[in-house]
This record gives structure tokens, sequence and C-alpha cells, in this order.
């Protein structure tokens, strides 16, 4: 028998107070539709973890589910945001659907790399786990400032990608809860959006990579014979060997290092100007107040994005299409399509209250006959309750037989005559029972 596993249904301490801080923030599906390959569904994973904690990460689709199904019940659920992506004759296609109402852009994948593509090009690989416990912060790159000019589907297209993430508040957060970051950038040359997905890391500032692993201390070792957390320098004869002589090159002589060696190793790879941490951060020595240089690590997925269309409402119910990349309409089409849509809408709300009157009345109707029906009930019985005192009861027992009430009343006076001259002696009455049916 397989061992009964406990799944813990409550959070304590500072798991209830991350869950209490999230309630407000935007929860998203995110899930293929229809035939998609696996590099589509690895892609769909990639981005689950890119959105986590908010979002559904073990969702399971099934080829029977359609899109509707996920659009009733998500708003249920609490869910914002809907991401399906599918696998059109041209290529991938994105469709993020804001809940309940919309709206529902559609973008064409142009490219894109996935996590696995992305590690294995990096030249340092990183072991992920706790960073995705929170939500990444969202930066908007190269986006036109909102003027006259600026076309009017940017800002929307900036207000959705704002709306996946949850809202930044400097008063409140946590230095340690920056973890991740998600660039989205905008490409005006080709009309692209390009999405990047990075780790933040904080590493010492004005030092070499060995005087690094000094400080920051030996990785472990996978190993079980050799130690963990301790530097290996059984093949060096001094620590300077160690600290300052390049990769492949001798120890030196009996002069030793010159300074200038080692101040410019010393200030390699420290390109960017240091960042004085406000508070406690994770990881080894960062502490409040010190300073440290930021980078940022890919990890993937990678994608570029084309807008295609932007319609109000969401998909079995759309409205206007407020943008669109290959097809334009006139000012007159934009009118009568715009008109049209809203027949659409005062026809459906018509149905809809048609339809909430007819289940009123149907309601009132059914509770108007069962009503009735138990009315009918109480009185038959009632008139059975009346009927049965004058019915014979076939369990009844008599207790004594005698002569009937006629013969007795037949001739009272002679009882009473025979009665003064002498007493009548009568048999003892025997006493019959008689039981009804079994």
């Amino acid at each position: 028998m397989a061992r009964r596993r406990k799944n813990r249904t409550h959070l304590k301490g500072a798991g209830a107070t991350a869950q209490h801080a999230n309630d407000g923030a935007p929860k998203s599906f995110i899930i293929k539709h229809g035939q998609v390959g696996t590099s589509v569904t690895q892609l769909v994973r990639d981005l689950r973890k890119v959105m986590e904690p908010n979002t559904a990460s073990r969702l399971k689709e099934r080829n029977r589910n359609k899109l509707k199904d996920y659009l009733i019940m998500a708003p249920t659920l609490g869910v914002t945001h809907l991401l399906a992506l599918t696998v059109t004759d041209v290529a991938p296609s994105l469709r993020i659907i804001r809940l309940p109402a919309g709206p529902s852009l559609s973008f064409r994948v142009e490219r894109y790399s996935l996590m696995k593509d992305i590690l294995k090009t990096s030249r340092s690989s990183r072991s992920m786990g706790m960073e995705y416990l929170t939500a990444p912060l969202v930066v908007l790159s190269s986006f036109p400032p909102p003027s006259p000019e600026t076309p009017p589907h940017l800002p929307l297209l900036m207000k959705s990608f704002q709306s996946l993430f949850p809202p930044l508040s400097p008063n409140s957060m946590s230095l340690s809860n920056c973890r991740r970051i998600v660039l989205i950038a905008y490409n005006p040359d080709r009309g692209t959006v390009d999405f990047r997905h990075y780790v933040i890391t904080v590493k010492p500032y004005g030092v070499s990579k060995r005087v690094r692993r000094v400080l920051e201390g030996a990785p472990k070792k996978t190993s079980a014979n050799s130690s963990s957390g301790f530097l290996d320098l059984g093949n060096e004869k001094d620590v300077a060997d160690f600290l300052l002589r390049k990769r492949g090159e001798p120890s030196p002589g009996i002069d030793g290092y010159e300074s200038a060696a080692s101040s410019a190793s010393s200030a390699a790879g420290d390109d960017g100007e240091p960042v004085s941490l406000a508070d406690d951060y994770v990881g080894r020595n960062n502490k409040k107040g010190q300073k440290k240089a930021v980078r940022l690590s890919e990890v993937g997925p990678r994608m570029e994005l084309r807008l295609i269309k932007i319609s109000e409402g969401v998909p079995g119910r759309e409205g206007a299409v407020l943008y669109h990349e290959f097809v334009k309409k006139s000012k007159a089409e934009a009118a009568a399509l715009k008109a049209s849509h809203v027949a659409k809408e005062r026809l459906r709300k018509q149905r809809r209250e048609e339809q909430e009157s007819n289940v009123q009345r149907k309601k009132a109707e059914k509770e108007q006959v069962s009503r009735k029906n138990q009315k009918n009930s109480d009185e038959e019985a009632s008139e059975a309750g009346e009927s049965g005192d004058d019915e014979w009861d076939e369990d009844e027992e008599i207790s004594e037989v005698g002569g009937s009430d006629d013969e007795h009343s037949e001739a009272p006076g002679s009882d009473e005559e025979e009665s003064d001259d002498e007493p009548e002696v009568r048999p003892p009455t025997k006493k019959v029972r008689i039981r009804g049916k079994r």
C-alpha cells in the first residue's frame, strides 16, 4: 500500500504574509491551443516559469478542452489573464486576453529561444530555484512617450504588458524579493517587441575573479570524496600564485609580482558603477550599505513578437477592432463596423434579459405547482385521518363476548322479575380473543 502523502493546506508566518500581499496581484493561465509541436509545448512551460508564482504552473490541457472552457472557468478562479499559444500556417501565434471583458491582443512569434537553449550558450550555468518564489520586475524599454504623434496602439500595448505583472510599490517592497527582471523592449525599426528574462546577480566590486572566489567561498563539489566550501591550493606554492597569476602562465621568479599587474587584475570586469545596497540582500556578505556590482544573467525564454491585431472583448464575443497590422479601414468603414458591433451588443443584451425573465417565470410557475400539490396532499391526509375513526381496526382486541345488545334489550321486564325472586346463576364468561391478520 502506498504511503499517504499529506499536503499542507495552510500557510504560516512569512508564507502567509507573502500570500496576503499577493492577493491583488494579477493571475494568469498559460495554455497551448490546438495541435502544437514539442518546442511550442516547452515554450509554454518556460513562460509559466517566468510568470511564477502567480500562474497555474501545473495546469494540464486536454485535447477535448476548448478555449471557451478556459474563458468561462478563469474568472471564477480569480484569473485575470489568459495567454494562449497556437501554431498557424505562417508561424506560432500568441494571444494575450484580459479577462473577463478584454481587450484581446494577437501576436505573431517571429523568433524564439527556449530556456535550455539560452543556458547551453551561456558561459556559466546556474541552478534555478529560489528565484521563482517572487514575481519578476517588469522593465519597458524604447517605447515612445505618449504624444499626439505616437500611434494609439502603443500606449495600449504598454499597459497590457504592465498589467501582466504585479505593480511596484517601493515603500513596501523588500529588496530581497527583487530576484528577476522581465525586459519588454520595442524595436521601432522592425516594429516588433523583444521579450527577455534575466536573473539578478550581485558580485563584489573592485576585485578579480580569484579574489571573489576567496570572498564568496569555493563552489560545492558533487563528489563525495572532495571537501566542499574550501579552495584547492594543493598545486600552488604561494597564495599569490593563485590570486595574481593568470591561467597557463608560469610562476614568477624571485622578484615576485608587480603591483601594476595586481591593480590591473583587481579592476578587471568592473565596467559599470557600483551600487550601494539599501537593505540586506540574498547571498554571502551582501549586507546593507556595501558597494556591489549588479549583473543580469539571461535565463530565457527569448521571443520576438509582432503585434497583429487588438480587438475589444474576448474570443467568441469580440467587439470592434482597435488595430490591425495588415487591414486598414477608412473612417466610414470603421464607423459602420462600430455601429454593427453596437447593434449586436444591444441584441445580445436583449436576449439575455429575455432569458432571465423566462427563467424567473418558469421558476415561479414551478413553485406555484409545488405549492398546489402540497396543499392537495395535506387535504387528502386530513380526509384520511377523519375517515379512519369510523373504520374497523383489524388489530383491535376484543376482551369480552356476550349476548348482543338486542337480546338483552328484548325483555327487560322479565329479567327484573326473575331477579326479585331468586338470584340467577350464570356460568362464568369465557374470554375470547380475536386477532387480526398477520
